[in-house]
């Protein structure tokens, strides 16, 4: 048995364990890539460990200390009150507000990551405070940055239409962005009303800072997320903490979302496919936010140095292009040094069973790329031989593959995989390189990715786990609904050159 095949069959044991037993996925997928890369591929050590994606894990972890630092002093509840003076209270605006500001940034060059990892904590504060669905603002902030992904100045944009070039097949930057903008809006409409944005509707607007009424008419139920006004540091959330002080996530021992007693597997996380809309899954009744009548907008001054922070870690990112994880660390410990006793325990609260997750699935899909897998998996596709049927098939390759990888690397090979085919005249390059592009990043919103996984560390107003579930399984929705509307409506129309 061929190294390429041994490893696709290794990795579907690996959900099948983790399915039935309460291991950590990232954990098995770590003991894969050491025995595939080893014994099937003869890989050496240093190049498995090559595979890890120390740059992901940074992200993670400095992303998350840097905003339990900010929930532990008041900050994020601030954000919230903040901005939602500035909608003038209305809930339904926040979602198009949220996606608007990511599409935004990534289209005039930030990386998508950087923008998840800066705007969805304060995006679950809006989520958390004012009842709005969890799933939903996180996957206004997933769409968004993908929707702005592919401009002609964006990194994805840069990279796909330099590949393009470097092909010697014609291309459309124009046609690329808005296919992506066009397709990513679409979902994020979908999602707006499958995970309560009538509701949010009828709900109209509240008065900035005050509580928000729940459905019923009737003020909102203290939770234990309740957070504490005049800026003092809120309870921690199920969602945000455990009883043993680690934080929550896709288990990775006995437990699910570091919350109950001998519950679910992280593997049972990876096989759910129920997704529940608004109606019959609403979020559970949430915090009162910080009463505006008191002080206001007022900060303390841990507060103003917190805010400093994270507007320089906006700059630090978006202008000066440094890297989003090791300035989020950094300005989490000068803010940790700034005041120890109110930032004590904030180390706690990082989401390590989601960092060992993500990192050790993605770190056994770059042994899959080192192998050869990929290249494997697209060759046998083009080896089928009908033009509009390889189309489909590499546009899911691309999907399949990407929502557990990097999109950029995924793009940088199948574009050249593609090329064979488009020069057989029968499609068209622009509509098939366009096609590939958004089946390959629109699953970001898969918890494997980078953009993902900063979803479900950074959830409030819902157990990690929970979200994590939910969220795998729009998932995979997206992984089967995604490249085949690409290729129905870009390729196999004909329309575009």
């Amino acid at each position: 048995m061929s190294a390429e095949l041994l490893s696709i069959l290794a990795l579907i044991l690996m959900f099948v364990i983790a399915t039935v037993f309460p291991v950590n996925l990232g954990a098995l997928a770590l003991v894969g890539a050491f025995l595939v890369g080893t014994l099937a591929a003869g890989m050496s050590t240093d190049d498995i460990l090559g595979a890890f994606p120390g740059s992901l894990f940074v992200i993670l972890v400095g992303v998350t200390l840097l905003f339990a630092i900010a929930t532990n002093n008041g900050t994020v509840d601030w954000l919230v009150r903040a901005a939602v003076h500035l909608v003038r209270g209305r809930l339904a605006a926040i979602p198009i507000v949220v996606f608007a500001i990511a599409a935004l940034l990534t289209a005039v060059g930030a990386p998508a990551p950087a923008v998840a990892a800066i705007l969805a904590p304060i995006a679950f504060g809006f989520a958390a405070d004012y009842r709005i669905h969890p799933m939903l603002i996180g996957l206004m902030v997933a769409h968004g940055t993908q929707a702005g992904a592919f401009s002609p100045i964006s990194v994805l944009g840069g990279i796909v239409n330099g590949v393009t070039r470097d092909a010697k097949l014609p291309g459309d930057g124009l046609v690329l962005f808005l296919s992506s903008f066009a397709f990513n809006a679409a979902a994020a409409a979908v999602v707006f009303f499958i995970f309560g944005g009538r509701h949010l509707v009828n709900r109209g607007a509240v008065s900035p800072g005050a509580p928000a009424p729940s459905p019923n008419g009737s003020a909102p139920a203290p939770s234990p997320a309740s957070s504490s006004s005049g800026g003092s540091a809120p309870t921690p959330s199920p969602a945000s903490s455990s009883p043993g002080g680690s934080a929550p996530g896709p288990s990775s021992g006995g437990s699910a979302a570091g919350s109950s007693s001998g519950g679910s597997a992280a593997g049972a996380a990876v096989t759910s496919v129920s997704v529940e809309t608004a109606d019959d899954a609403a979020p559970e009744p949430v915090p009162d936010a910080p009463d505006a009548g008191a002080g206001g907008l007022r900060l303390t001054p841990h507060q103003a140095l917190t805010l400093t922070g994270i507007v320089a870690l906006c700059l630090a990112v978006l202008v000066f292009k440094l890297d989003v994880g090791l300035t989020a660390v950094t300005v989490a410990v000068v803010l940790s040094l700034t005041s120890p006793r109110t930032n004590k325990g904030a180390v706690e609260r990082v989401a390590w069973p989601t960092v060992l997750l993500i990192c050790g699935v993605v770190t056994y899909v770059g042994v899959l790329q080192e192998i050869g897998t990929v290249d494997y998996v697209g060759s046998a596709v083009a080896a089928i031989g009908i033009p509009l049927l390889v189309a489909l098939l590499i546009c899911y390759v691309g999907g399949v593959v990407s929502a557990f990888a990097s999109t950029v690397g995924i793009l940088g090979a199948l574009v050249p995989l593609a090329v064979p085919l488009l020069n057989q005249g029968t499609l068209g390059p622009v509509a098939m390189i366009a096609a590939l592009s958004v089946s390959s990043a629109i699953v970001d919103v898969s918890p494997f990715s980078t953009t993902g996984a900063l979803l479900v560390a950074n959830v409030r107003g819902m157990e990690r786990d929970a979200f994590y579930r939910k969220l795998l399984a729009y998932g995979a929705a997206i992984v089967v609904v995604g490249p085949l509307a690409a290729w129905a409506v870009l390729v196999a129309p004909g329309w575009l050159g």
